[in-house]
């Protein structure tokens, strides 16, 4: 009609939260990992090297996208068969109570950085190639690793502690415990966290994408998921066979 005043713009469609499917993407996640991780023999092995070959696949498909002629996406091809195969021996061979370490390492490290990056905020650490990563995220996830892997070894040398005819003594097992080398430790391996996190971030951006894949709903892909997890099973798993864990 004319002369009529206009009416309200419409409103905006409001996007809908996608965390009640990222929660229950990760329960379902834990669920089938602590399965696996109760069974324990084949069915964890074949377990973590099922994954291992659903990361290789999202690796090699980033790589396609990123490499400008065969002869490099060879090259980008053995890389990555070797970077995630290594980590994928090292978690099978590993034994459970180093398994169960690395795991816990790796999400402290995720938590501890995404609540002090959130909460803190600040620089960032590299913007082009994560642009939510801060310095203060990073500090948070070494501190949450150094406390995890400090509890862990501590609450290990308790159990070992019981066994003695004195029966448990927590005195004892700090007594006993290099405590500060094991939170060192913890903060080094968050790093390496951290570094696995950037790769996979690095090869995302140079592919053009958001998400490795689309398996996890709300989380994206497999390898999204345990970037973090390659570098921290290389290093703790090799550590452990050079001790002389794989002869033990």
């Amino acid at each position: 009609m004319e002369g009529a005043e206009p009416g309200p713009a419409p409103a905006a469609p409001t996007k809908r939260s996608d965390l009640p499917v990222r929660v229950a993407s990760a329960v379902v996640m834990l669920g089938v990992a602590g399965f696996a991780l109760w069974q324990g023999g084949l069915v964890l092995k074949g377990f973590i090297a099922l994954v291992g070959f659903g990361v290789f696949a999202e690796y090699a498909a980033l790589a396609a996208k990123i490499a400008p002629d065969p002869a490099r996406m060879v090259t980008a091809v053995i890389t990555g068969g070797l970077y995630i195969g290594w980590a994928a021996f090292a978690l099978i061979v590993m034994p459970p109570v180093l398994l169960i370490a690395v795991l816990g390492l790796v999400i402290c490290t995720d938590t501890g950085a995404y609540f002090a990056g959130r909460a803190i905020g600040g620089p960032k650490i590299a913007p082009s190639i994560s642009p939510s990563k801060t310095w203060a995220g990073l500090a948070g996830g070494m501190t949450a690793a150094a406390l995890w892997a400090t509890l862990y070894i501590l609450f290990a040398a308790y159990l070992l502690s019981a066994m003695s005819p004195t029966g448990p003594s927590l005195a004892e097992a700090v007594r006993t415990t290099r405590l500060g080398l094991a939170a060192l430790a913890g903060a080094g391996l968050a790093v390496a966290a951290q570094a696995g996190d950037f790769y996979e971030s690095w090869l995302k951006r140079r592919a053009g994408v958001k998400d490795s894949g689309r398996l996890i709903p709300g989380h994206g892909g497999l390898f999204d998921r345990v970037d973090g997890l390659l570098p921290v099973a290389i290093i703790a798993g090799t550590a452990w066979a050079a001790g002389g864990g794989a002869g033990a």
